[in-house]
């Protein structure tokens, strides 16, 4: 029988992982094994960030993953990876250079609040995501995946993901580039246009924002033609 320890000095045992991480782990084994279930070497994923925003561009994102090149580290340094809207903004940031390390190919399609006021948000979010994903040219084996919505005039043979971001690695690889690239975008862009707190809202709708277009007007970043509830409210729609 194997003696008891000495009073004083309990056996030392490695330290549990907290439940946040434990979580995390799950969640990103969750979106990796639906990509695996597809049965394809590569799989693609689209997402966009800052559709529902006052200001500033939307941002489509496209990145292709070989999981039969995708090594151990990649693996492991992907281990956080969730939707990027449920992801703090430090995670994000840690996040973005280990899916542009691990991805085998990425595109960005940014288009302006200008274009949006011109062709629409809808039809604006729709070509993006179309662009993006043409532009990754993903192997004709690949299986491409889309956040939401099917893209009626995309060139890619492709399939709509409901809730995608929260289900497929690819998307969710894709909401994190586009998520971080806009809100870069919108952090220098708040250095040219001081006083609407870019820097901190990044264009979304806030109370803060809000007041600053009451206060301030609206900056040329602003889209003019989206019928929000802030800008109904402030008397600004086009």
């Amino acid at each position: 029988m194997r003696p008891l320890p000495p009073t004083g000095h309990p056996t030392a045992s490695a330290p549990s992982k907290p439940k946040s991480h434990r979580r995390r782990l799950a969640r990103s084994r969750r979106l990796f094994a639906f990509d695996r279930g597809l049965q394809s070497r590569f799989v693609a994923g689209a997402d966009e960030a800052g559709r529902g925003c006052l200001a500033g561009p939307l941002v489509a994102a496209a990145v292709l993953i070989d999981y039969e090149r995708l090594s151990n580290s990649d693996r492991r340094a992907l281990a956080g990876l969730h939707d990027s809207k449920q992801m703090t903004v430090e995670r994000r940031l840690e996040m973005f250079p280990c899916v542009l390390r691990a991805a085998e190919r990425v595109s960005v399609v940014i288009r302006s609040a200008a274009g949006i006021d011109r062709r629409g948000l809808h039809v604006t979010n729709l070509e993006a995501l179309s662009n993006a994903l043409e532009r990754l040219a993903p192997e004709e084996s690949a299986i491409s995946l889309v956040d939401g919505f099917a893209l009626p005039r995309c060139t890619v043979p492709h399939r709509a993901v409901v809730q995608g971001d929260a289900t497929s690695a690819a998307i969710a690889a894709a909401s994190v580039i586009a998520k971080v690239t806009r809100d870069r975008y919108m952090h220098e862009a708040a250095l040219e246009h001081p006083g609407w707190g870019f820097e901190e809202h990044v264009g979304y709708s806030t109370p803060e924002h809000r007041a600053a277009i009451d206060t301030l007007g609206i900056s040329p970043l602003h889209r003019r033609s989206f019928q929000s509830v802030a800008y109904t409210q402030l008397g600004l729609t086009g």
